[in-house]
């Protein structure tokens, strides 16, 4: 199975216990030990989203011990930044801009993102970003 980045949206449902076929895909990737990443911006929305503190110790270890995408922090903002203008002049106008970080480690790393947001699915109609 190809390498895949897991968005935020998909690790929120994941830690909640909830069904779906994207969280479906991290459990088969993390029992089957392929290759699953993240990046510092996911790592961040997941951890700053955890009320309790137990919780917060015990998902910030498990996600420590996941491979995680490193960019300079320059090239990502500005990757992200350009990512943003160049769909906009396409007519698309992403919400979040944390997702253009997102889906420039994506495509930087030509790895498939797992997600359930619609931003992506935007991001992935003018660009070569790959989804799931």
């Amino acid at each position: 199975m190809n390498p895949v980045l897991i968005d935020t949206s998909v690790w929120i449902d994941f830690f909640n216990g909830i069904v779906n076929s994207k969280t479906e895909i991290v459990k088969e990737y993390l029992e089957m030990e392929y290759p699953l990443f993240i990046c510092p911006i996911i790592l961040q929305e997941v951890l700053q989203g955890i009320r309790e503190d137990e919780n917060y110790l015990k998902v910030k270890s498990n996600m420590l011990n996941l491979e995680i995408l490193i960019i300079d922090h320059i090239e990502s903002a500005t990757g992200a930044a350009d990512l943003y203008r160049d769909l906009r002049k396409k007519g698309v106008t992403i919400k979040k801009s944390n997702d253009c970080i997102i889906g420039f480690y994506a495509m930087s790393f030509g790895i498939h993102l797992v997600h359930r947001d619609r931003d992506f699915n935007l991001i992935a109609e003018k660009t070569n970003l790959k989804i799931m």
